[in-house]
């Protein structure tokens, strides 16, 4: 189910897909911290509650951002990943953080990952250059 388009303006339309409070929070955890379970994106120091990470786990699914698998016995267990479209977000999630880090005073992206199968970079280290 995609949401309701408020006009056909491409930056309003993304907007609408991904531009709440959570989103780009738990596109973040996944593309940046490996998360994949429901219960790491609860680890999260935003504090999303469960209802709110349920429900958005469900709209990035429905619009092929992610892709659930169940990981054990239990039916109700699934590990999320992004499709490839999510990860194609990529870009625009570094240029985010450059632009935080750039413009907003205490930022410390701690142990971000910027790109996948690299290594871990530290606060020191966070200067992130947008492809």
């Amino acid at each position: 189910m995609t949401p309701p388009r408020r006009s056909p303006c491409p930056v309003s339309c993304t907007l609408d897909l991904i531009g709440d409070r959570w989103t780009l929070l738990i596109i973040r955890d996944m593309m940046f911290f490996d998360k994949q379970r429901f219960e790491e994106f609860l680890d999260s120091p935003e504090g999303i509650s469960t209802n709110i990470l349920a429900n958005r786990l469900k709209l990035l699914e429905e619009s092929g951002l992610v892709e659930k698998q169940p990981y054990s016995n239990h039916s109700r267990r699934m590990n999320y990943q992004l499709t490839e479209e999510g990860k194609s977000l990529r870009p625009v999630l570094k240029v985010m953080a450059a632009w935080g880090l750039k413009h907003v005073d205490g930022i410390d992206c701690g142990a971000l990952r910027l790109e996948p199968n690299t290594p871990y970079i530290n606060y020191q280290l966070c200067r992130i250059k947008p492809t």
